[in-house]
């Protein structure tokens, strides 16, 4: 008997079935995957807002007046404003002292009526600790 160092058509047929399976099911994952990943930053911009206010308020004794008290500074961002990535601007509240946080997809929890703090929005005012 000769000794074969060959693939057989069944073998390479099994292989890209199993391929095939695999795709089927991690390529409908990918779009959802990005758009969580797109929250999660939004999320993550919001409470590095919140933070570089509270330290703006520790160093200046008081609360800025706008947003751009803040972000325009080069000593709380030297990169530039941190950018939602589905475009929409961040909104600071003069009355709690926070950028609001934002709700992409409609999804209540996500980012919804609860803050990143766990709090609601209404209850968040002054120095939060963790």
């Amino acid at each position: 008997m000769k000794s074969s160092k060959a693939f057989t058509l069944i073998e390479l047929l099994i292989v890209v079935l199993i391929l095939g399976v695999l795709a089927v099911i991690a390529i409908p994952r990918i779009p959802e995957c990005a758009a969580k990943a797109k929250v999660n930053t939004c999320k993550a911009n919001v409470h590095l807002l919140n933070s570089q206010i509270e330290l703006y308020k520790v160093e200046n004794g008081s609360w800025p007046t706008v947003l751009t008290d803040v972000t325009g500074n080069n000593d709380y961002f030297p990169d530039g404003m941190p950018k939602c990535p589905f475009s929409v601007p961040y909104r600071y509240n003069s009355d709690t002292h926070r950028v609001e946080p934002h709700n992409h997809g409609g999804k209540q929890g996500s980012i919804g009526t609860k803050s990143i703090y766990g709090l609601d929005s209404s209850e968040s005012t002054g120095m939060l600790v963790r």
